[in-house]
């Protein structure tokens, strides 16, 4: 029996549509309790909100000359450059990424490397960042380069990053200016 054949009965006899709605809302199952994946889809939901703000806000400061951005990354990081080159590999630690990875470019430029964030995507923990930036070298060249990287995040905290850049040009900047005390 389908809720049609409960309510035509009461709508033929006239019965006008409230009763006939109530009668029919009366007959109809009530909704199941929201499954346990639902109840983790909002809490993902909520998740994959805070980290994208999280994010947001560092990429702002970074932006803006404030730092904050290194802040983000968890001691015991794990940091991947993908690609072919000096710098590609895995880094084991926030400290190992700063000073094996981000120092030596760092040293080498003599304006501030500026991020324009071009999409932040977040599902999650995951957050993935498309952005761009530029900086002058010390030897007075133009450092540009396009980047994706990817999140993994616990407790707003970075505990894994994925990083796609162009090494030739980070290795050009690297290789071609002098460096000097950040």
């Amino acid at each position: 029996m389908n809720l049609r054949s409960l309510i035509r009965p009461f709508a033929s006899a006239g019965v006008g549509l409230p009763i006939t709605l109530a009668l029919g809302l009366a007959a109809a199952p009530a909704p199941a309790p929201a499954p346990a994946h639902a109840q983790a889809a909002a809490i993902d939901a909520s998740t994959q909100v805070r980290n994208e703000d999280i994010v947001r806000r560092a990429f702002e400061g970074w932006a803006a000359g404030r730092s904050g951005f290194v802040e983000l990354l968890a001691p015991d990081v794990v940091w991947t450059i993908h690609g072919s080159g000096p710098v590609a590999g895995i880094y084991r630690s926030r400290e190992d990424f700063v000073e094996r990875a981000s120092r030596p470019l760092m040293t080498r430029l003599a304006t501030p490397l500026v991020p324009k964030v071009h999409h932040i995507w977040a599902f999650g923990d995951t957050v993935i960042i498309r952005f761009e930036a530029a900086a002058t070298t010390t030897s007075g060249d133009a450092y540009s380069n396009q980047f994706v990287w990817i999140f993994t995040m616990r407790n707003g905290i970075v505990v894994e990053a994925e990083a796609f850049l162009d090494l030739v040009a980070y290795q050009r900047a690297v290789d071609t200016s002098e460096a000097h005390r950040p």
